[in-house]
């Protein structure tokens, strides 16, 4: 009998012990059921501005009410103009729902906050990076005259919780450093790190000093060339880690440390993909960067409505 590689006899087998609540909440967050407040009604029509130019017609509410559907259901913004406005139409409301022309132009501009909200104490940070493709200039030009396009790709990066929700994320180029970007992570979170923990691209005294001065504990494994320092620590941390993984060995380290977290933030970029794609529907990186907090907004929402609560088995 073979031993499996997914899921190898040494790691810890977990079980769900609120599966009907879960299994509820999982079904829930397929509801297409839609209204809209009697707040958001008054505030659909943008408020006159004090500065030189043409009046918005549409608030930021508006705009990010449209372009959440559109996340939410694929949809390229002539449909989603088209969906929204029928919306309104069942509603009975006299709204109109923002041109496509409108949700481009204001989408690049757009201040979403990611609504996530804070816990009470220290919290376990956990990142990672994944990709997202997009259509980028030759992809285009692909469709227009026939010829072979490359895909363009971004690169997400989360912090997340222990539980699963996110609490700050990055997108940049898929060139930039992982390492460099997991510091802006760490910055963007808010509140207390009680830790840091993330793969080994993320092994740099950089990421152990930005840690170190939000008073967290950094849990990442050394790269497998690491070694600790000759000429005066630049990181005691970091050299202690190296250390005790050279001692215990890579697989007990893990378990010791608590590493396995990093699992929370695997599945966080799996329910991205499978829920709301792997492809980004903007062509601007500015645009982009808003799609991706409405996306990991519109997570956080379908998180908050039910999560599994899990214990560990003997096997």
């Amino acid at each position: 009998m073979m031993n499996s590689r997914v899921h190898p006899k040494y790691k810890t087998h977990y079980r769900v012990t609120n599966w009907a609540e879960y299994d509820k909440s999982l079904v829930e967050r397929g509801d297409i059921t839609v209204w809209i407040s009697p707040e958001a009604i008054k505030a659909w029509i943008a408020k006159p501005r004090r500065i030189r130019g043409a009046p918005r017609k549409y608030s930021d509410l508006a705009i990010e009410t449209a372009l959440t559907l559109r996340a939410v259901f694929r949809l390229p913004l002539r449909l989603t103009e088209g969906f929204l406005g029928s919306l309104l139409a069942l509603m009975d409301l006299s709204l109109d729902a923002p041109d496509h022309t409108t949700l481009s132009r204001r989408s690049a501009k757009l201040c979403v906050n990611l609504g996530v909200v804070q816990p009470k104490g220290p919290m376990h940070l956990i990142i990672d990076s994944s990709g997202l493709s997009f259509a980028g200039e030759g992809e285009w030009a692909a469709a227009k005259h026939g010829k072979r396009g490359k895909r363009g790709w971004r690169k997400l990066h989360l912090g997340v919780n222990r539980h699963g929700q996110i609490h700050a994320q990055v997108l940049t180029d898929s060139s930039d450093d992982d390492a460099k970007t997991g510091i802006k992570v760490i910055k963007k979170t808010k509140g207390k790190l009680a830790s840091v923990t993330g793969d080994a691209a993320y092994d740099t005294v950089a990421i152990y000093e930005q840690a170190g001065s939000r008073g967290a504990k950094v849990v990442i494994p050394p790269t497998r060339s690491a070694s600790v320092s000759k000429r005066g620590s630049r990181s005691a941390e970091r050299d202690r880690t190296i250390k005790r993984v050279a001692k215990l060995g890579r697989r007990q380290w893990k378990k010791e440390s608590g590493y396995h977290r990093q699992g929370t933030v695997e599945n966080a970029f799996f329910r991205y993909k499978s829920m709301l794609g792997d492809r980004l529907h903007a062509r601007g990186l500015a645009a982009q960067k808003v799609e991706v907090v409405i996306a990991c907004k519109i997570l956080n929402r379908m998180l908050d409505l039910g999560r599994p609560k899990s214990v560990a088995i003997a096997r």
